[in-house]
């Protein structure tokens, strides 16, 4: 079955005091573009997270994820593997692809792309606006909120909210970085 991309409608150029932060996950989530000024062709955040912090293990059904990582270090598990990802590291996670992130550095940034956009609507939802473009203030407190229990369209994940293990699902991802590291679990 052929996938239609959706073009991008417009030209976008967004500048930092217009964009939108989330405190989401523990994290800062800073939505540098999002899937509405897209038109629904894809969305990009920038996410600052402690060590620790993590997604659950999910599977997106109608987008792929990409991470790229700019400061720090995150284990990123894919299918039954894991993986090092440093600075420089790119991450590409196709749909229907169970995945998870932990960021074993101090802290971490990295870049997150949705194609298409959307994922990010639902991090508002559940999240809370930034007060600060800070990390939030108690990160081990996970949300307990109808609000929160709720999945993203199009995710499926059998663990949400918890934190992330290796799953029982063959993968095909594709890491690119000179230096990366996969982990070898005993």
């Amino acid at each position: 079955m052929t996938e239609l991309i959706t073009p991008v409608p417009r030209t976008v150029i967004i500048s930092p005091d217009t964009q939108t932060a989330i405190w989401f996950l523990g994290a800062l989530s800073q939505v540098r573009v999002s899937g509405e000024q897209t038109g629904g062709a894809f969305s990009l955040a920038e996410d600052l997270a402690r060590r620790g912090n993590a997604s659950p293990v999910h599977v997106h059904e109608r987008d792929d994820e990409t991470f790229f990582v700019l400061d720090g270090e995150l284990r990123v598990i894919v299918g039954e593997e894991d993986y090092a990802a440093g600075p420089g590291t790119v991450a590409v996670l196709p749909r229907r692809l169970r995945h998870a992130y932990v960021v074993t550095s101090a802290t971490a940034r990295f870049l997150v792309l949705h194609t298409p956009g959307g994922f990010e609507q639902f991090a508002a939802e559940v999240g809370e606006p930034a007060r600060a473009l800070t990390l939030p203030q108690n990160p081990q407190d996970r949300p307990t909120s109808p609000r929160w229990l709720r999945r993203p369209p199009g995710t499926t994940s059998p663990s949400w909210p918890r934190r992330p293990s290796p799953s029982a699902v063959p993968h095909q991802a594709m890491f690119a970085q000179s230096t990366m590291r996969r982990n070898r679990s005993s």
